[in-house]
């Protein structure tokens, strides 16, 4: 009994995945490093054949069945999984025959994550370019802005003693621009009040923002949500978080000329890495769209403030969302192809905020 309770200890706390299906392709044993790969408890997922757990399962099948008739250890290198509920991964898998406690033939499939270490490292890299770009146009702001209130401040005064009203036009024209610019650089900044931290409910969140972009693009643009019923409230500022999915969605409705479809989806990701640090609950929120995707060069620069792909755009949604997710110690990341680019907006559930 100490055995097997020393066993069972051992397979929940390593951080390869471990599965067991019986001859039946049935699942029948997942530990918690399989249940955060798969997205799902092991109480939700045990007792389903490897047909309803993978989009591609001929890749397991086929592996599954040769070791039942081998009865030997079998290796597969750079396998692609295609979950119905998560993001699709690439492992390494091992297949090793065995019996349960019946004496009825299985398989023991452990599963290591080839991509996770080159995951992390983007996430990284994400929220360090966030950072610096924050301070660089931080410095920036700061040396124009103030210029432009001694340019303001004189145009104002020269008003006062230009009694020509045909050259009160230009004072104007000065003061009008000095404003338009100072406006600019604070939208660069983002908000400066102190995030306003409260209980949240997302899915109230996201259906105010569908509300909104509704209203603007008209009735071409489709949205479609498929909401995790069980997503507990977030601790967070409401206005922020609007502002940050309201920029994203916008962009994505404006990348389909507001007429395509665009699918919020959410779902709670359980002991998750963002970045270096892991989080015991976290917030999973996919923005998809079907337009024309964006480019490969452009796509590792949307982030940067005055990027857009767009001749009206003014390359300011992104780099603000990203900074209001940022405070919230939280992270987007994009992938796209032509039909699919997908946002994807991560947030603790559970995190301390800095003021």
């Amino acid at each position: 009994m100490q055995s097997d309770l020393s066993a069972a200890r051992l397979l929940e706390n390593m951080g390869t995945a471990v599965l067991v299906f019986n001859a039946r392709m049935q699942l029948t044993y997942l530990n918690h490093a399989g249940e955060v790969m798969l997205a799902h408890t092991a109480r939700h997922v045990c007792g389903r054949s490897v047909y309803e757990l993978l989009k591609n399962a001929d890749v397991l099948s086929e592996q599954l069945t040769a070791a039942l008739a081998s009865e030997q250890v079998l290796s597969h290198r750079g396998c692609r999984l295609e979950l119905p509920d998560a993001p699709n991964l690439r492992v390494n898998c091992t297949f090793t025959s065995i019996t349960d406690g019946n004496g009825e033939p299985c398989v023991l499939v452990e599963l290591r994550q080839i991509d996770y270490q080159l995951r992390i490292e983007q996430e990284e890299h994400l929220i360090t370019q966030q950072q610096a770009t924050h301070e660089l146009v931080r410095g920036l702001a700061h040396e124009i802005k103030n210029p432009l209130g001694g340019l303001r401040g004189a145009a104002q005064l020269l008003e006062q003693e230009i009694k020509d009203d045909a050259l009160l036009e230009y004072t104007q024209i000065i003061i009008s621009e000095a404003d338009r610019l100072r406006a600019l650089m604070d939208s660069m900044l983002g908000p400066n009040k102190l995030p306003k931290i409260q209980a949240v409910n997302i899915h109230q969140i996201l259906e105010r923002v569908r509300d909104l972009v509704q209203a603007e693009a008209g009735r071409k643009l489709r949205f479609h949500h498929d909401y995790d019923p069980s997503l507990p409230d977030l601790q967070a500022d409401p206005d922020l978080l609007l502002q940050a999915l309201l920029n994203i969605v916008r962009n994505a409705a404006q990348a389909l000329g507001n007429d395509g479809d665009i699918a919020v989806r959410t779902r709670v990701q359980r002991n998750f890495n963002i970045g270096s640090s892991r989080h015991r609950l976290v917030a999973r929120i996919e923005i998809t769209d079907n337009g024309p995707g964006i480019a490969e060069d452009l796509r590792k620069q949307i982030f940067y403030p005055m990027i857009t792909g767009r001749s009206d755009g003014t390359g300011l949604g992104l780099s603000i969302a990203q900074a209001l997710i940022s405070r919230h110690q939280g992270l987007i990341e994009c992938n796209s192809q032509p039909g699919n680019t997908v946002f994807t907006i991560l947030l603790p559930l559970e995190v301390k905020h800095e003021s």
